[in-house]
């Protein structure tokens, strides 16, 4: 690669980081160069052919169906034309006499042999090992969001690239925010594009299959032990933290992981917590846990959580008569886990397979899970306690709040109380209306306003408003 050409490829990488994520760029560009830029015409106009020369296949295909388009425009900023680009392996090109300088080294581990990574990725093969995959588990079914999406992109690295980029690749988080969702998917990817022999468990089967190495000292025990776990392309083992406890099977890990690691075999862990607060494990498998790449799962927050909900409930026979403000009212009031989030729609369809009901709106969702989301926050939240303060402010009761009574005696507190609730809570305005007698948002909506409104003229509302917050107990 000529130094002109190693100019335009850092420009070019200067202005993917606005773009993408510095993993994405470290799975997808590292070790990609431009190979020649030539001089065309298309349609009458003057264009240039990028050529860019990848290390493997499934990264050729992955610039292609990812990148193309901004791999396009970016360089058509640099060049000043419209540019064509074309990608070629490095394999490809290896029987060129003049090699471009700078050609690619695959990455290697410094006590390995140069890596390669297998061209074909079209067939699905079959595999001698129970592998305890689940299939559902997949990238596709994923649902990615801020809370995830570095998780999710390194994930897609160690999928296809193997034992290559992030080993160990370390992801932790709290229960239930997909940590097992990734680790299967990149199982599933790896074992239906490759040969390579994948194993998932949990620490509590590691452990279990260990103390019977030790009930039985037949020496058929242990070789079956070391082809089960050392004889394998890819280790994944969920929940390590259960091993802080179990120090013999820590010293049969710290072996097992040194055999794969060295063999270049790729290792994935999974944990509630870093690496670093396991604090009883063993400091050197802590510290074998930092080699890699260590990523956070953090909690969703409501969008990622409306998103994962809508997707849950696509495909049921019944999907079609829920209505959208039920899918915020399960978002907002399941704790920050997927499977509560779950748990909430599988009952909501039970109640909707034994009440039939025509549609599936905010009452419908209320009643079907009442008891499921009872302390959930919304549930917990400061709502109830502001309804009562506006109620004792103007001598009226919280049930009349949430009557159809319309007197002005009554309607006024009322939009009051409802306007604290949006000001001073992170309520939605189907959550806020759900607990003043089951009102649409866009009434809820038309209160807010009015009082908002009301506000910026009536010094006697702002007093009473102030009092009212002071009181909130």
């Amino acid at each position: 690669m000529s130094e002109e050409n190693n100019l335009i490829w850092q420009n070019f990488i200067g202005l993917l980081k606005n773009r993408i994520s510095t993993v994405s760029i470290n799975s997808w560009f590292k070790y990609c160069k431009i190979y020649k830029i030539d001089d065309a015409v298309e349609d009458n106009k003057s264009i240039k052919i990028v050529t860019i020369v990848t290390s493997s296949l499934y990264i050729k295909e992955a610039l292609i169906k990812r990148y193309l388009e901004t791999i396009e425009e970016l360089m058509e900023a640099i060049l000043g034309k419209h540019c064509n680009i074309e990608f070629v392996l490095e394999e490809e090109i290896s029987t060129i006499k003049e090699k471009p300088v700078g050609t690619i080294t695959p990455l290697q581990n410094e006590n390995s042999d140069p890596l390669t990574i297998p061209v074909e990725n079209t067939t699905t093969y079959q595999h001698p090992i129970e592998s305890n995959l689940i299939e559902k588990y997949t990238f596709d079914n994923f649902i990615v969001g801020d809370s995830n999406r570095l998780a999710h992109t390194a994930a897609m690295s160690v999928a296809e690239q193997p034992g290559k980029l992030y080993n160990p690749f370390f992801i932790h988080g709290k229960s239930g925010l997909g940590k097992t969702h990734l680790m299967h998917a990149i199982g599933n990817y790896i074992k239906n594009t490759s040969a390579k022999k994948v194993l998932y468990v949990t620490s509590d089967k590691f452990i279990s299959d260990f103390t019977t190495i030790n009930m039985n000292k037949d020496g058929t025990y242990i070789q079956a032990f070391k082809e089960k776990y050392r004889g394998i392309d890819v280790l994944m083992i969920d929940d390590i933290q259960f091993l802080e406890k179990a120090e013999k099977t820590q010293q049969e890990f710290f072996h097992t992981f040194n055999s794969l690691y060295d063999m270049n075999k790729q290792i994935i862990i999974s944990s509630d917590r870093s690496p670093d607060d396991l604090k009883l494990l063993e400091e050197r498998l802590r510290t074998r846990f930092s080699w890699g790449l260590t990523v956070n799962i953090y909690p969703p927050d409501i969008e990622l959580k409306k998103r994962i909900a809508k997707n849950k409930m696509s495909g049921h026979a019944v999907a079609g008569l829920v209505m959208d403000d039920v899918i915020e009212y399960i978002a907002s009031n399941s704790e920050n886990d997927v499977r509560h989030i779950e748990g909430a729609i599988t009952r909501l369809y039970a109640y909707a397979a034994i009440m039939g009901p025509h549609k599936i709106d905010l009452e419908f969702a209320n009643e079907a899970l009442r008891d499921y989301l009872k302390n959930s926050v919304y549930m917990d939240s400061n709502i109830a306690k502001i309804q009562k303060a506006v109620a004792d402010y103007y001598k009226i009761t919280v049930e009349d709040l949430k009557s159809k009574r319309r007197t002005a005696n009554i309607n006024y507190p009322r939009q009051v109380a409802i306007y604290l609730c949006r000001t001073y809570t992170d309520e939605s305005f189907p959550k806020i209306g759900l607990e003043f007698g089951n009102r649409d948002h866009s009434t809820i909506i038309h209160a807010c306003d009015k009082i908002k409104e009301d506000l910026k003229n009536n010094n006697q509302l702002k007093d009473i408003i102030k009092e009212i917050k002071n009181n909130i107990g």
